[in-house]
């Protein structure tokens, strides 16, 4: 398939962002990248990568020029950790990101603009128990997301809605679910859950040490969407004609304890499992799919356990190589 279409991919040195070029440029497009980074793990396949700061508005203007469409995925972001604790932090940055850049491609005239948004944007007062009912794009409103990643999020989705409807800007809203894969971040804290736990136990099967810190009781549930079903799911949003907030996860769900378990299992090992205190998000959360298939006659369908197996196999050779360059010189191995 060849495209002559010029598309921007923001947030292009980041895990989601990093696969979506690849996959666009399958697909024959030319892509351009910006982030404030290069993608840390292999090289970028971009046409173009800008290394550019989109809080600030001229590199949006930069970064928006020449192309016909952008996939909006720069976000100060990670793990819940990391939300829990840098509220004001993100609230800032990344309502600039986004005001900025859909602004900048409104006057540079894109005609498409995707926005990737979160389940973060879904009220607490849903998320109460493990057992939760699936979430429906309607159940956003009343609004009131947990995390001031959440609240930045919703007002986009919103702003996303008014430049449609105001400026024919043609706009589409993604709601990830819990998407997971190699090539992501895996450690310094804004790791998410199952690359924190496929390190977790990387690290107890190469050091023999059995333990395996979950935060919580663990018992706390979600689903979980590999990124080979995220990027195809994002790019059928983009060329429907569907402008409202969508849905994109696996609804299986399953408890943190429970994908722990199933990562030591293809780890080949037992482990301990010692819950300790620690940020858990909402209690339990999952994605109601019905819309998804029946707007894109399509849903994820890579299983949890096949997706596991790709992405701890990456992340057990990230921790074997850091224990051996840690072993070379000299020093302890983290």
């Amino acid at each position: 398939m060849s495209h002559s279409h010029r598309v921007l991919v923001t947030g292009a040195g980041g895990f989601i962002g990093h696969h979506l070029v690849t996959y666009l440029k399958k697909l024959g497009y030319w892509v351009r990248g910006v982030d404030m980074k290069r993608p840390e793990f292999c090289r970028t396949d971009a046409d173009e990568f800008m290394v550019l700061d989109l809080r600030r508005w001229e590199n949006c203007v930069r970064a928006t020029g020449g192309v016909e469409e952008v996939y909006a995925l720069a976000a100060d972001m990670g793990g819940m950790g990391f939300i829990s604790a840098n509220h004001a932090q993100i609230l800032h940055n990344n309502a600039l990101i986004n005001l900025h850049t859909i602004e900048a491609a409104r006057q540079n005239g894109v005609k498409r603009y995707l926005y990737t948004s979160s389940a973060c944007v879904y009220p607490e007062y849903r998320q109460t128990e493990t057992n939760v009912t699936p979430l429906r794009e309607e159940d956003a409103y009343p609004a009131q997301p947990q995390d001031a990643y959440g609240w930045e999020k919703l007002m986009t989705e919103r702003l996303c809605t008014h430049y449609r409807e105001e400026n024919g800007l043609e706009t589409r809203i993604v709601r990830f679910h819990n998407i997971f894969g190699p090539f992501g971040t895996w450690t310094g804290g804004r790791e998410k859950a199952p690359a924190a736990l496929c390190r977790k136990v990387a690290v107890a099967k190469l050091s023999g040490n059995p333990r395996v810190e979950i935060w919580g009781d663990g018992e706390q549930t979600r689903s979980f969407c590999y990124i080979d079903d995220c990027t195809t799911g994002i790019y059928k949003l983009m060329r429907s004609d569907y402008a409202e907030p969508l849905n994109l996860g696996q609804d299986r769900m399953v408890t943190i304890n429970e994908l722990a378990d199933m990562i030591a299992q293809l780890a080949g090992i037992e482990i301990v499992k010692v819950h300790v205190p620690g940020p858990q998000g909402v209690r339990g959360r999952n994605s109601d799919n019905t819309r998804l298939r029946q707007v894109l006659n399509w849903e994820p369908e890579i299983s949890l356990e096949e997706g596991l197996a790709r992405t701890y196999a990456w992340i057990e050779q990230q921790v074997r190589a850091g224990i051996a360059t840690a072993a070379e010189a000299g020093t302890p191995a983290k």
